[in-house]
């Protein structure tokens, strides 16, 4: 029971969202290179370990908070499943962990984790509480992620991805504030102090237009001249179709279903997105490679 609290503690189920370190690897095309993948797996393994030591300094923070919501409530630091001291214990070995293999691979990459870490122990103690400020530092650390996967590599970012990957994150983590919202119109149990700068007509809003922006960025991107000479491919374009499939199937879930909380439970769970992802990566896949 304890080793599955302590598991449950960590949040592998969010490391699905450390798979951007692999993105600068699949868009530069040397996916296959063998020494570079394993770069890149290390750099994965290290991060996640790092970032299973933050989820725990915020739950550290939210423990309070967590024991009002209707799923947060069974997290182990909330439940009492798991005591304050275990969790500050497990935390500091995790992180101490995750920046040994991080310098392994690479100074440069630790500098970013650094950064990582530094931001959301910022984002625990403080700014989480500013609307709008929030969501774009939970952006921000996707992006963190791209450029640990450059790094390790060795691979230049290109703006796009950049870009398209800030934008998309932003989309989704405006969905997971607007449900926090209904949840709080629902129950009458404010979720966040920060709730008190959103509001349904606010995120609806924001969420269109990040989804039109997404949309648009990623057309231009497939059509672009910079990038049809780098992939020597006219078609990318073709693979827009799927991103236009993933972002409507993210707005019903979150409009019609209501269910937006977990952008890792609808991945992980949702069959419309997965095949709708898979069918983005072999299309991609087919034409780049």
């Amino acid at each position: 029971m304890q080793l599955s609290a302590f598991i449950k503690l960590m949040r592998p189920q969010q490391y699905i969202k450390n798979l951007f370190i692999f993105l600068p690897l699949f868009f530069a095309m040397e996916v296959t290179n063998g020494v570079l993948f394993a770069n890149a797996f290390v750099a994965f393994i290290a991060f996640s370990l790092t970032a299973s030591a933050v989820y725990i300094l915020n739950d550290y923070y939210d423990i309070e908070e967590d024991r009002e919501h209707p799923e947060k409530k069974h997290r182990p630091l909330a439940s009492g499943t798991i005591s304050k001291t275990q969790a500050i214990v497990m935390m500091g070995v995790l992180g101490t962990v995750g920046f040994v293999l991080m310098a392994w691979l690479s100074l440069e990459a630790v500098g970013i984790l650094a950064t990582y870490v530094g931001m959301n122990i910022a984002y625990s103690l403080y700014l989480k509480h500013v609307a709008i400020l929030d969501v774009n530092i939970i952006a921000i650390g996707f992006v963190l992620r791209l450029f640990i996967g450059a790094a390790v590599d060795g691979i230049a970012l290109s703006m796009w991805i950049v870009i398209m990957t800030f934008l998309l994150a932003l989309f989704m983590a405006l969905a997971k504030r607007r449900d926090d919202v209904l949840i709080y119109l629902e129950t009458g149990k404010k979720m966040r102090k920060v709730l008190d700068g959103y509001n349904l007509q606010f995120l609806d809003v924001s969420m269109a237009i990040m989804a039109s922006v997404v949309i648009v960025v990623y057309t231009i991107y497939t059509t672009s001249a910079e990038v049809i000479a780098r992939t020597h491919s006219e078609y990318l374009y073709l693979t827009a179709f799927f991103v236009i499939l993933g972002i409507l199937r993210y707005l019903q879930v979150t409009f019609v279903e209501k269910e937006s909380g977990s952008p890792t439970k609808i991945v992980l769970k949702d069959r419309f997105m997965q095949f709708t992802l898979l069918g983005w990566i072999v299309t991609f896949s087919w034409i780049l490679y």
